[in-house]
């Protein structure tokens, strides 16, 4: 019941915030910054309090799955982190199958395993509990933080989106300056000294290892080397492989001459079987 009714308690929690963060949107349009920061801060405790139902819900969770172990007389080293977070959290949320869980546990383990859990006398509750249960005012940059998500998702004027925007913008052209005079002003080129490298009839001399390439078989035809065409993009839909002029003219050639060469082949052997057929009718 406790766990039904915590998951209830977070959506309706929930649906609630996003109505407050429509009224906030509407202050925004309308120039009210100061009501809408104002305001915003109750948004602000209702998402921590959600934070603190979802934490809770989870070591109900885990009670149940392990509530065998809950007949113990004394509490298992399992469970005391859950069973001491919910006795410390109850009081705060205004769930009352909760507060019903917390005063089982309370009864169960005794007045002093109580009063250690409340005090957090072993330190034994997280950090995040404590924090979504301290009660104390959000911090301006929480608050500042919230207005401009609500802005941007709404897509509303705030003066501190818009001056954050325009800082992005100065940045983004002095980024663009220094890029155009890194050319001329920027660093210094370095250039290789050559005698540290190969010489280049050592590179030519050399053979290479085509690692991603293997040769072809004998009887196979065509480039152990293959190219990959390019991607299509919103630039470029229909993308093609450029070759340099020089080579695609002397693969051009290459093809020219190999169908000549065959065409000259496959007329010899015509006229050699002409040849044979005029001898066969002379006989």
């Amino acid at each position: 019941m406790a766990i039904s009714r915590l998951r209830f308690t977070q959506t309706k929690n929930t649906a609630l915030t996003k109505q407050q963060r429509r009224q906030m949107a509407e202050l925004l349009a309308l120039g009210k910054e100061e009501s809408a920061r104002i305001r915003v801060e109750n948004i602000v405790r209702e998402d921590i309090y959600i934070e603190l139902l979802e934490m809770l819900e989870l070591y109900c969770e885990l009670l149940l799955a392990r509530i065998g172990l809950l007949e113990k007389k004394e509490c298992d080293a399992g469970l005391e982190e859950a069973v001491k977070t919910i006795i410390y959290a109850a009081p705060h949320t205004d769930v009352k199958e909760l507060s019903v869980i917390r005063d089982v546990l309370a009864h169960k383990f005794g007045p002093e395993f109580t009063q250690a859990a409340v005090t957090n006398e072993d330190g034994i509750i997280p950090e995040k509990i404590l924090k979504r249960t301290a009660v104390e005012a959000p911090s301006e940059k929480l608050v500042s933080l919230y207005l401009k998500e609500i802005a941007k998702a709404y897509d509303v004027p705030f003066s501190e989106l818009d001056e954050e925007e325009e800082e992005e913008e100065k940045d983004g052209g002095l980024d663009e300056e220094s890029d155009d005079d890194s050319g001329e002003g920027g660093k210094p080129i370095v250039v290789e000294n050559p005698d540290d490298g190969p010489t280049l009839e050592e590179r030519l001399t050399t053979p290479r290892k085509l690692s991603a390439a293997s040769m072809p078989l004998p009887d196979s035809q065509g480039s152990p080397i293959s190219v990959r065409p390019p991607h299509k993009t919103s630039d470029n839909p229909h993308p093609v492989v450029k070759i340099p002029q020089d080579v695609a003219a002397q693969v051009a050639r290459k093809k020219r001459t190999s169908d000549a060469g065959l065409k000259k082949k496959d007329g010899d052997t015509d006229l050699d079987a002409l040849r044979k057929r005029f001898e066969a009718l002379k006989r």
